[in-house]
């Protein structure tokens, strides 16, 4: 399916070390990140121009987020995007290690 309409799809991509958001046949977004043992460190994020404003940004890290949950992670926000979406959503802010929040700009605690 070619379909820019098609409901996207999330998926971990290891070997090329990102998160990828998918609608049809098209990559519409990337979050790249660095795994080393239990820590995951979000480097960049980016979402094709021609799927903006359709919630993609946010449907593929909410995916990243829970994935790292799910395998007991802590989460290091390089990404502007990922950091941002911490900020707003809190209840992932228990993934970013306590001592490394203010590093981030991120509160210490809820």
């Amino acid at each position: 399916m070619t379909s820019d309409t098609a409901a996207p799809i999330v998926r971990d991509a290891p070997e090329e070390e990102r998160f990828e958001i998918r609608v049809g046949d098209q990559l519409a977004g990337i979050a790249e990140y660095r795994r080393r043992g239990e820590l995951i460190a979000f480097v960049h994020t980016a979402v094709d121009p021609r799927f903006r404003g359709r919630g993609l940004g946010s449907s593929l890290i909410v995916y990243a987020l829970d994935s790292a949950r799910d395998a007991g992670l802590q989460v290091l926000p390089f990404c502007p995007f990922v950091r941002g979406f911490v900020d707003r959503h809190h209840d992932y802010l228990d993934l970013v290690p306590e001592s490394m929040r203010e590093q981030f700009g991120l509160p210490a605690q809820l």
